[in-house]
């Protein structure tokens, strides 16, 4: 055999190495469909801003990101095998675990609450207990807003529909209808919710007592037998959150991952004051407090947990407590998707 015929063949020989591998790695990668309880790209910042760097992709995921009408739908659409991982809130998840379904919190997006409960900023209501006799704004019938709210009233001595009642007004701009219309006295929303009605003239002031900050809001959700199928794919996607969250935290990167907030939902990046306002709020909330830094993106503390689960079957949400709340949740992937 002549050199340039063998330097042919190993040439021949290596690009059909070169060439399984790449099948092997587009083989590789795992699509998931990710549930998210309403269209708001920046409400899940870290994980846009990790979708638009190449972060799932380096753990071999490519997402899609489907947006549904509230946390029950979420949890619908993880019940019926319609997606991989969801982004429900707390209650929903505790009412879901006391039906049977095997969901499993597994992060925490918003350690501090991600709800509010909301007056107008003239109004005379400066605590929970003086909306007694009126109705209180939440954006869907049965969302994560509706847990915390009932929450916070019931907690102020009002019980539901004796001395106060939900109408569901839906999110942002659609809840301003409301308020414009007198049909709501309060509203339970998102910091999202709170920045979209400020930008239409609906100045809106929080009576959240203090204690209920606590009261985490939504983070993401599998199912434990997704979850014992596909571990592979639950560490992937955490790992290539907390890259998203550290990355967009960096004031460097701010405009950056505002493009690829934008790039998920077109129309919420068009005012980009309006959409970096939003940003500082939603990563506030995403920040941990001092307390729980040190555990990492996601820690999900288990005395928040404990006051969560109590406040709900205090106020009958639950009609039983949950005998092993530990079942709900896991804090077991933080350390190894934090680096620690």
């Amino acid at each position: 055999m002549t050199p340039s015929l063998a330097g042919t063949l190993r040439a021949v020989a290596l690009g059909s190495v070169f060439a399984a591998v790449g099948a092997a790695t587009a083989l590789a990668q795992t699509n998931i469909t990710v549930a998210v309880p309403n269209p708001s790209a920046i409400t899940w910042a870290p994980m846009w801003a990790a979708i638009g760097e190449g972060y799932f992709e380096d753990e071999g995921l490519i997402l899609d990101v489907q947006a549904v009408d509230g946390s029950s739908s979420v949890l619908q659409a993880m019940s019926a095998g319609q997606a991989e991982i969801g982004a429900p809130g707390p209650g929903p998840v505790l009412g879901a675990r006391s039906r049977g379904l095997d969901v499993k919190f597994i992060y925490n997006l918003y350690p501090k609450s991600v709800f509010g409960l909301l007056v107008p900023a003239e109004s005379d209501i400066t605590e929970p207990g003086d909306l007694a006799g009126t109705v209180v704004g939440v954006g869907t019938a049965d969302g994560a807003e509706v847990s915390f709210a009932e929450a916070i009233l019931n907690g102020a001595g009002l019980s539901r529909p004796d001395d106060f009642t939900f109408l569901p007004v839906g999110d942002g701009g659609t809840a301003a209808v409301a308020f414009l219309r007198e049909e709501v006295a309060g509203y339970a929303g998102a910091v999202s919710d709170a920045a979209i009605l400020a930008s239409r003239g609906i100045e809106l002031r929080e009576i959240t007592p203090e204690e209920y900050l606590g009261f985490f809001g939504n983070g993401y959700a599998v199912l434990e037998s997704y979850m014992s199928e596909n571990p592979e794919v639950v560490e992937g996607f955490g790992r290539a959150l907390v890259r998203g969250m550290e990355f967009m935290l960096d004031p460097a990167n701010k405009e950056t991952a505002l493009d690829h907030m934008a790039a998920g939902n077109p129309t919420e990046g068009e005012d980009r004051d309006f959409a970096s306002a939003l940003f500082d709020a939603a990563a506030e909330r995403m920040t941990p407090t001092d307390a729980y830094m040190s555990q990492g993106f996601g820690f999900q503390p288990p005395e928040h947990w404990e006051a969560i689960h109590q406040s709900l079957v205090d106020g009958g949400a639950l009609e039983a407590p949950i005998e092993d709340l530990q079942a709900v949740y896991t804090n077991e992937f933080i350390p190894m998707w934090n680096g620690q």
